[in-house]
């Protein structure tokens, strides 16, 4: 009985094991549904009735509705997580915001959108922290960054495939009740996995797990937490306002033909480097064993291309969208970002940060966008090219200075427990 039992929680030794591969085609559906708003924005607001500045005030409006379903859905499917088991977090998540994005595809009024906006964002919360917790656990500590890495690439690409599915059917509808399908469709490859052996050894412990607030109680892993929230922002500020509202931008820098640049082409354009990037910032972080290193490289790269982008007066179309490209490049360390939240903290608290951490980036963006609006509307007088350098630099030395305040967790060992 003894020898069976360690045959059951032995880790699988091969990077593409099924929590691999289940996980990254989990976020890829994640981020199809995640994107999908940002790139049928315009087309979905017009067809409900709204024209000029209603577009760009209500766009705002539902994806901050949007982000603050996944703060709410990001501390329930944290919680759940350490409590329940990530595989129930993974099946709970993905049937929500295929519900809510069939729903999606049915709505009238921007009251009904918001609503299952705000559903969707909640649903959407779970999925890539589960994820990322149930691979870091799953594999070898000198492998973990590997498969992290091929769960983040394979993701960020459901943005790209969002934007080609909508240039094929042109029906912001449609795109809508293929991304609910794509995850129901999902929910049958779930079967396959298990939790993690370090899970289950949790498990039989009693001690407390999911305690979000254990997350304030202790000072040291207070800020510890904090940190790892802010070194994430810079890539949300990037996607959610310089990329989403890339028309606007357009505009403001003079482009010739600036009325044809399409937000959805900017996401997947965006989307396709960051795919790149992730790739680039995992296979580095394991060749220099060494997280932190890359991420800061990763940071600094981001600030300078916000500032190449935001000072690209006059440019092509075809430039623009190129900058958009190496701009997702300069995004690329998202994977650091979760791989880093999840090797911080204990087993018993693991999947609260890793779920919650992502979705509070995720989640500021209704306040990146305050912030940004009030150096547009007040200090600046409507420049929205000022106010995007501005917030853009604050954020990245925040994001900087955080980073310093975080260990290297490379070599750490996963299976541990949070003290209270």
């Amino acid at each position: 009985m003894k020898l069976f039992s360690k045959l059951q929680t032995k880790e699988p030794k091969s990077i593409l094991n099924a929590a691999v591969i289940v996980a990254a085609l989990g976020y890829f559906v994640d981020i199809y549904d995640l994107l999908l708003f940002g790139i049928v924005r315009t087309d979905s607001l017009k067809d409900l009735g709204l024209i000029g500045d209603a577009i760009r005030d209500q766009g705002e409006y539902l994806i901050s509705m949007q982000m603050f379903g996944m703060l709410f859905g990001g501390i329930l499917w944290g919680i759940l997580g350490d409590k329940k088991g990530r595989i129930s977090v993974l099946f709970g998540s993905i049937l929500i915001y295929s519900v809510a994005n069939i729903a999606n595809g049915m709505v009238d009024t921007i009251g009904a959108y918001a609503f299952w906006r705000l559903i969707a964002g909640i649903g959407l919360a779970g999925e890539l922290g589960a994820g990322i917790t149930l691979v870091a656990e799953s594999l070898p500590k000198e492998k973990r960054g590997y498969g992290t890495m091929i769960v983040a690439s394979v993701g960020v690409s459901g943005a790209v495939a969002a934007y080609l599915i909508y240039e094929i059917f042109q029906d912001w509808r449609l795109c809508y009740y293929a991304g609910g399908i794509l995850g129901i469709l999902l929910l049958f490859l779930r079967i396959s996995i298990t939790e993690s052996g370090i899970f289950k050894r949790v498990q039989e412990k009693n001690e407390a797990k999911g305690d979000f607030l254990s997350l304030f109680t202790n000072k040291k892993r207070f800020f510890k937490y904090i940190n790892c929230i802010l070194i994430g922002m810079p890539l949300w500020f990037l996607v959610g306002v310089l990329i989403t509202f890339s028309p606007e931008f357009a505009k403001a820098l003079n482009i010739p033909q600036a009325e044809t640049i399409e937000a959805g082409k900017a996401i997947a354009f965006c989307y396709a480097g960051l795919v790149f990037g992730d790739i680039a910032s995992g296979l580095l972080s394991q060749w220099l064993k060494s997280r932190k290193k890359v991420m800061y490289w990763f940071l600094i790269f981001n600030l300078a291309m916000i500032f190449v982008y935001l000072l690209a007066d006059g440019i092509s179309t075809t430039v623009f969208y190129s900058l958009c490209l190496v701009m997702g490049a300069s995004v690329g360390y998202w994977v650091l970002f979760v791989t880093i939240a999840a090797e911080q903290f204990g087993t018993n608290i693991r999947a609260t940060v890793t779920t919650t951490a992502p979705n509070f980036v995720r989640g500021s963006l209704p306040l990146i966008i305050l912030v940004y609006s009030y150096f547009r509307d007040y200090i600046f007088d409507g420049d929205i090219i000022c106010a995007g350098m501005v917030v853009g630099t604050l954020l990245s030395l925040i994001s900087l200075l955080a980073l310093s305040q975080l260990k290297e967790t490379f070599y750490v060992d996963l299976d541990y427990s949070e003290k209270a």
